[in-house]
This record gives structure tokens, sequence and C-alpha cells, in this order.
């Protein structure tokens, strides 16, 4: 079927309102895509709307990595100085790092911006290999994965938790599930019950439920499964680093590809008005920003 002028001009005309709206929407909630970072890994938006991305840079080059922040579009660096920076997580004023073998935390309504080590790489029960993502329940809980030999075996991972007193404990490895492969992505509940677990090795997404210690197998298919998010509709959001894709979960755990085509989808995050995806795609070097539904059940 062939189109006339007039629908040709009004398709036109529709298609450029439609982006023109999305992109003032975006901009509106502090939000616009970014070019040219640095090997990007994680990203977590403040509730004042700044966004802070870590960029690892070169692999295993320490002290080339920093942190980003970027506040309605325009970018300038936080910290410098940091070795290979992954998971970023904030609670209270607080931002914290999973910064290779060891845990940074930097006062955001501190300026200068300056890091402290809040655990050491002994602070744990054996160094650790590949710190990865880091999530937090409503009581200061950190939670910290290991993903151990990520880039070899593919197997040696722990996930731990650490209290605000910096009580560490160990959670899971292979020794109390033969699961646990490479954790990655980490979403801990308001309560502190339940941890969302996807491995990146097996791209299985878990439950463990932090009340009677068990894991529960939610979804598969993940690829190298990184970063997880879940809005407050309950629908859940996991990036797979390997394939570039983003995919959503129901209630029903349905799996759905709603997004492909990035060179390495990392350590994803929702923003502050709960529907928008934010995006580190790490090859590529840029933040993409990810229009999510508000009506999934």
């Amino acid at each position: 079927m062939q189109m006339s002028f007039s629908q040709r001009t009004w398709l036109r005309s529709s298609l450029t309102a439609l982006t023109l709206g999305f992109s003032c929407l975006c901009q509106a909630h502090g939000l616009t895509p970014v070019d040219s970072l640095l090997t990007p890994e994680s990203v977590i938006q403040a509730a004042d709307g700044k966004i802070y991305v870590s960029e690892i840079n070169g692999f295993g080059q320490d002290g080339d990595g920093q942190i980003r922040v970027i506040d309605h579009g325009k970018t300038s660096v936080l910290l410098q100085g940091l070795d290979d920076p992954k998971g970023l997580m904030i609670i209270g004023n607080d931002l914290y790092i999973a910064d290779k073998a060891r845990v940074l935390r930097v006062a955001l309504n501190e300026a200068p911006a300056h890091a402290e080590v809040f655990l050491a790489a002994t602070d744990f029960p054996k160094i650790p290999q590949f710190l990865n993502d880091l999530s937090a329940d409503a009581n200061g809980n950190l939670y910290i994965s290991d993903s151990g030999d990520i880039l070899g075996s593919g197997k040696g991972g722990v996930v731990y938790k650490v209290t605000p007193q910096r009580t560490l404990s160990l959670l899971l490895d292979d020794r109390i599930d033969a699961r646990i492969l490479a954790p990655n992505g980490l979403l801990a509940d308001a309560k502190g019950e339940h941890l969302l677990i996807v491995d990146f090795t097996s791209g299985v997404l878990y439950d463990y439920n932090l009340l009677n210690r068990t894991l529960e197998e939610v979804a598969k298919g993940f690829g190298g499964g990184d970063g997880i998010v879940k809005q407050a509709n309950g629908m859940i959001y996991v990036s797979d680093w390997k394939s570039g894709n983003i995919f959503s979960v129901d209630a029903k755990r349905k799996v759905t590809l709603i997004k492909s085509g990035y060179q390495a989808a990392a350590d994803i995050a929702l923003s502050q008005d709960d529907h928008h995806l934010l995006v580190p795609d790490m090859k590529a070097g840029k933040l993409d920003i990810l229009p999510l539904s508000s009506d999934h059940k």
C-alpha cells in the first residue's frame, strides 16, 4: 500500500513529536544519554537526580579507574585513582564502590570528594578475586558479589553481607550450594529477607531467602547475567553482558526480550521516577536511557 504525500508528512511529524516528547521527558528527569565514557560498568541515580557511573577504563590497570557524575547531561569526574570500579550503591549520603578487591565509601555531601576504605581485601575471609555488584536493604546492610574466576573457569564466586558496623558474613559459595558459580548482579528487598542473584556463568536468576537460607531458581537464559532491577509494579529487568540484551521477568516468571543491540549491557539501574532503565554499554562507552512501561502485571 502506498501512502499519499499528506500521510507521509503526518507520519514523519508524529514520529518527530514522539522522539521530541521522549527526549523532553528524559531531560526533565535529568536523564540524558552520554557517550565517550571509559568502560562504564555500573550506574546509579541519586535522589537529587545526579547519576553516578563507574568507569573501569583499562581492565587490570590499577589507578586509572574513576567515578563520573552526570548532572542533567553535564558530566564531571567525582573521583579518580581507582583500580577497576564496578558496582555502585547509595546508602543515605554515602556512595559505596566495589573496586576490584576492596569496597570504598564516599560521602556525597562533602566536597571535595574523598574515598575511604570501607572494606579492605584483608577484611574478607579470603582475598576477593573480582568484586562486582552491590545492593542494600532498608536497614543499611550491604550485599556484595565476588564473581570469582569469572574470566577463567567461571567458578569460585561468593556472596557476602556486611552490616553498617562492618560485620562481614559469607552468605553463599559453591560449598554451600554448588549452583553458585560466578554470582554477579544482586538486588536485595527492603526488609532484607530476599536477595535476587544472577549468575554470570550459568545465566540463571535466583532468589535467596535470607531467613531460611534457601536458594530458588526464578528464571534462566540470561547468558552473561549482569545487572538486576525491579520496578515498583514488580517487573524485574536483567541485563546480559555477553549478548547485549535486556530482559524482563514478570510475576509469572515469564522472560521477555525487551531490547537488544548493546555491545555489552553491564550493571543497569532504575531511574528515580521508576520509568526508565539506565544501561551502561561497557564496550561502546555509552550510557543509554531506556523507557519502561508501567503497565506490566
